[in-house]
This record gives structure tokens, C-alpha cells and sequence, in this order.
């Protein structure tokens, strides 16, 4: 069966998502100011004819333009436009190709030719003007020779490492092709074709995913996720110091995992621990994001902690947990994410906090709750309760950085995912507000949402808390 691209700028515009959409290996310290901006300088790039140009100015609009600095959106395009992509970086060599590339003062097109680039002055931060489609545009404009007719092109990071392009049809381009058995656009399609098939909803959305591979190929796909987020987690226990920025936030995983280590050793008993173990996760991978480490989308960087952390406790404190739960876990996560996806955001420029901590939550839930044997009507019911829970909440950044609040809410997130599944284990299923109430909830208060509260990093905690 055909392979989707690993990148996101798969030729066909749709409005599905698949697992492989929503859960992709890139690095930190944002989805949609990180990842989405160096895809999209990517596609440029690899676009744009080959000949003379004067210059290149790339300008950054709305969200990115306010918060780029601290979520190192100039250096992702300049990466992007040096033809890196985020699953393959080697966070390591950042650096030196920065270091190239100011020493050039120049981007190698190939052919002998170059187009005169520094990014100093020709990064421009737009920070009084909003694109019309989206909070995160970026426009990227070369010139002719003497400055004579170029070329212009407008690209909107929508969440998760999803682009659009203006002129592009219905939804962001890296959605899978339309070819599948079960096109659910709502929780209540999804439940009433999951009911139809005689089958859950993960195996609904493996269905799904066979349409572009084999199982094995799923399987091995999984595999590699669940590694990445692993070995996110391994890092950030090992890493010490602090966090670039200027906020001068310490990373406090390793401390806290030698603390549990040696609790666990003196047999010391805590009814509690547990939840310590989670927390414990999700600061890893969130302080792995902030530092610009390697993590997964999930659906986002800055939700990035919440998905690893409630897997991380199914395996370590669920008697028989295994590799065909965690699949189960991801299966099912996916699914809850492409209805937000579609109906709502995963944005925290578009609708705040909620867009990616809640869609996180939800996810998490409903895949601890399908792992743990929960019925369709009880993993529905997980993730409507994960995400309703986290309505209204704001994408308010201190410094632009994803740091403060960002790191301790992935933890909080966790810990209301698990709470959630278990909530829902509990009944039968039956339930007042549906997932799809939920979602339709979460994208108008996002609508009604000042903006100060949208990842501008202009109310909120971001001026309420300022370092001195």
C-alpha cells in the first residue's frame, strides 16, 4: 500500500487526520511557531524557481510575530529555508548551520545561483498586524534583479505543524487522502460506524489507517512513536540546568526523578505516588520541548508531555499492559484528535489553551479509557470529560516562552487525562454532554476569546507575572 510523505505538504487538502498526522517526531519548542514554520519555509524553498533573485524577506505575522522570539520562529525558518525539516534535525547542529548561514550572509539555490539573505534584517517581526486567515501568518517574498517583479507567498501555521497556503482548498495540506472505509466527522458518526462494524474505536481507526498501510506498517509506525516518546522522556530525566530564554527556569525532572528513585528503593509507601510519577513525565518531555529537544506531537509541542506521561503510567502501574494496548492507546487518541481537528482547533493562537491542553487531555483519556478496555460509549464519554474540564483555558506564555505555564499545565493535563478515563470506567456510558457538544463548546469560546489570551503573550500571566 502506498506510504503517506512524512512531511505535512501531502498535495491533497482533507478533512481527516490520521494517527501519523496527529502524533509526528519533530522538535521544540512550538507546533505551530517551531514546526510549521520551517515546514513552510521548507516548501518554499524547495518550490522556488531556480533563478536570479536580489533578496528574500520572510515577514511574521500576528502570533508569530509576538511570540516568535521565545518560540525561536526565526530560527526555525532559517532552518526550514536551509532545507532541514523537523522529523530529521539533529537538534544538535542547530548551531553551526546558523553560524553558516550569518557567515555566508546567503541561501545556496542550487545551479550556481544564491539569493542574498540575512536574517538580522531580513526576518521582519510584524508585530501590529494580523493576516486575515489565520494568527500565525508568514509571508515569504523574493525580489528580481534590481529589485524588479518576484514572487510572493503566504503560508498560515495552523497547529500541530499544520500549513495552509492562500489559495489552498478546504483544509490544511498533510491530511490523509480521502480513500477511507469509515469517514467519521463527528463523535456521533464515529460511534454509530464503530457500532455498524461490530468493532471499537480503535480498531475503526486502524481500518482507517489500512487504507494507506499495511498492518505491520501501522504497527512499526507506533512503534517508532511510542520509541520517540520514550527516549523524549529518558532525556529530559537526564538533562540538568536551565532552560534558554531568559527566564531562568530550572529543570526540576531530574531532581524529582532521583527523589522517587530513592523512595521507591527505601520501600517508602505513598498513596499518591503514582500521580508523582506522571507529573514526573510530563515535566520531562515539556522541558525537553523547551529546550528545543526532539518530542512528539500530540497534538501539539506545547501539549506535548500529556500523551507520553498517561502512556508512560498504563505501562508502568497497569497489571498486563502491553505493546497491543499501547496501540490501542494511540488508535483511539487519534481518533478523539482528528474530530477536534476538523470541527474545532488545536491551536493555541486560535483558540487558546484549551485548543491544545484540552484536546491533549481528551486524547490521553479516551486512549487510557480504550487500553483499559472501556467500551465506545465510556472512551467517548473519557474524552468529552478531558476536554470540557479545560474549557476556556488560556494560551497566556510568560516571555513568549513555552515555559510558564506551559510545562506544570502538561503535568496538570496528565493527571485530569487519567482522572477522566477513570471517571468514565466508572459508568456505563451514558452521559448528559457529548464529545461533539464539547467540541462545538471549545471552538466558540475560542471565537470569544480576546486575543491577549491567545498565545500573544499580551494579558494574562504573560504581563501579570513579568520577570524583573
Amino acid at each position: 500500500m502506498a506510504q503517506l510523505p512524512s512531511s505535512p505538504a501531502s498535495p491533497t487538502p482533507l478533512p481527516w487526520a490520521g494517527l501519523f498526522d496527529l502524533f509526528r517526531i519533530g522538535i521544540g519548542p512550538s507546533s505551530s511557531h517551531t514546526v510549521g514554520p520551517m515546514i513552510a519555509a521548507g516548501r518554499f524553498m524547495a518550490e522556488l524557481p531556480r533563478l536570479p533573485y536580489s533578496g528574500l524577506v520572510v515577514d511574521l505575522y500576528g502570533s508569530l510575530a509576538l511570540t516568535g522570539k521565545g518560540h525561536a520562529t526565526d530560527t526555525a525558518v532559517i532552518l526550514g529555508l536551509l532545507g532541514q525539516r523537523p522529523d530529521t534535525i539533529d537538534p544538535d547542529a542547530v548551531a553551526a548551520l546558523l553560524e553558516g548561514l550569518r557567515s555566508r550572509g546567503s541561501l545556496d539555490l542550487g545551479d550556481g545561483l544564491a539569493v542574498p539573505f540575512r536574517p538580522e534584517a531580513d526576518i521582519v517581526f510584524r508585530k501590529r498586524e494580523t493576516l486575515p486567515r489565520h494568527a500565525n501568518g508568514m509571508a515569504f517574498t523574493v525580489t528580481g534583479p534590481a529589485g524588479g517583479a518576484g514572487l510572493r507567498r503566504v503560508f498560515y501555521s495552523i497547529g500541530g505543524g499544520f500549513i495552509v497556503e492562500d489559495g489552498d482548498e478546504g483544509e490544511a495540506k498533510g491530511f490523509s487522502a480521502p480513500a477511507i472505509p469509515y469517514p467519521f466527522g463527528t463523535a456521533a458518526e464515529m460511534l454509530s460506524m464503530a457500532a455498524s462494524a461490530g468493532v471499537n474505536i480503535a480498531e475503526l481507526q486502524r481500518r482507517n489507517e489500512r487504507a494507506f498501510r499495511d498492518d505491520g506498517a501501522i504497527s512499526a509506525g507506533i512503534a517508532g512513536i511510542w520509541s520517540a516518546m520514550r527516549d523524549c522522556v529518558a532525556r529530559g530525566l537526564r538533562q540538568r540546568g536551565e532552560l534558554p530564554g531568559g527566564l531562568k527556569v530550572r529543570r526540576r525532572a531530574p531532581a524529582l526523578y532521583e527523589r522517587l528513585q530513592a523512595r521507591a528503593q527505601a520501600n517508602e509507601s505513598d498513596p499518591m505516588r503514582g500521580m508523582d510519577w506522571v507529573n514526573l513525565y510530563a515535566l520531562a518531555v515539556n522541558e525537553e520541548n523547551a529546550a528545543g529537544g526532539r518530542v512528539v506531537t500530540a497534538p501539539t509541542n506545547g501539549a506535548a508531555g500529556i500523551v507520553p506521561a498517561v502512556l508512560h503510567y498504563y505501562i508502568e502501574f497497569v497489571p498486563g499492559a502491553d505493546e497491543r494496548g499501547i496501540e490501542t492507546f494511540l488508535l483511539a487518541a487519534s481518533a478523539v484528535g482528528s474530530l477536534i481537528k476538523r470541527n474545532a482547533s488545536i491551536s493555541g493562537a486560535e483558540v487558546g489553551c484549551q485548543g491544545e491542553v484540552g484536546s491533549a487531555s481528551a486524547m490521553a483519556a479516551a486512549g487510557l479509557a480504550a487500553a483499559l478496555g472501556g467500551n465506545n460509549m465510556q472512551v467517548e464519554n473519557a474524552a468529552e470529560i478531558g476536554l470540557e474540564h479545560n474549557l476556556g483555558l488560556t494560551c497566556d506564555p510568560i516571555g513568549g516562552l513555552v515555559q510558564i505555564p506551559c510545562i506544570e499545565r502538561n503535568a496538570i493535563g496528565a493527571v485530569k487525562a487519567i482522572n477522566a478515563a477513570r471517571l468514565a470506567l466508572h459508568g456505563d456510558g451514558a452521559h448528559h454532554v457529548s464529545l461533539d457538544q464539547v467540541i462545538r463548546t471549545m471552538r466558540e469560546t475560542g471565537h470569544d476569546m480576546l486575543s491577549k489570551y491567545k498565545e500573544t503573550s499580551e494579558g494574562g500571566l504573560a504581563v501579570n507575572a513579568i520577570e524583573c
